[in-house]
């Protein structure tokens, strides 16, 4: 359950403020939001399972001080990256006219999400705990929930929210939260 709770917290810290919420807020000013939603979930599961078994040969490898240390310089670069904030690259915005609306939500959040920091965030989650499912429902319900919320606010009330406020919460848990992983490394 901790291993499943830890990931759905981070990953939904990692995701507010996100290029990935803010393509779901957008979509959701278009289409329907539970198409939407639907297509987030399952473009969210595909990449997730990836993450989750990346992390897994990962923490398998490597000993747990290293683990500790790169999870904790990770978590403080998510906050920097957050800080910094994101836009949609070309790649995301083509997608949007190749597909019909599902499939245009699904592949273009699936392409925004390779690499990006909660994808990042669930690899350093699953290298730490080892364990597979939990770690894969927890960040998985964790960016459905985070992106729900932008579907519902962009279904709701647009473009009017504090987009930059919401960065800086979510970067300073991040930092925190890498420099406290940090800490606790070296005191192990």
């Amino acid at each position: 359950m901790t291993a499943f709770l830890i990931a759905l917290f981070f990953v939904f810290i990692a995701e507010l403020g996100d290029k990935t919420q803010l393509v779901a807020l957008a979509f959701a000013t278009r289409y329907r939001p539970m198409l939407v939603l639907v297509a987030v979930f399952v473009a969210t599961l595909l990449v997730h399972l990836f993450s989750v078994l990346v992390g897994e040969v990962l923490g398998l490898a490597l000993p747990v001080f290293w683990i500790k240390i790169l999870a904790g310089l990770a978590f403080i670069g998510f906050g920097i990256w957050t800080l910094r904030g994101d836009e949609l690259g070309e790649e995301e915005k083509l997608s949007q006219k190749r597909f019909g609306p599902f499939m245009t939500v699904a592949v273009t959040f699936f392409l925004a999400e390779i690499g990006d920091k909660t994808m990042l965030a669930t690899i350093t989650i699953a290298s730490q705990q080892q364990s597979f499912i939990p770690v894969w429902l927890g960040s998985t319900i964790g960016m459905v929930i985070a992106d729900g919320l932008a579907i519902i606010v962009g279904a709701v009330m647009g473009k009017r929210l504090p987009e930059r406020l919401i960065q800086i919460i979510a970067a300073l848990i991040f930092i925190g939260s890498g420099i406290f992983t940090l800490v606790e490394a070296f005191m192990a």
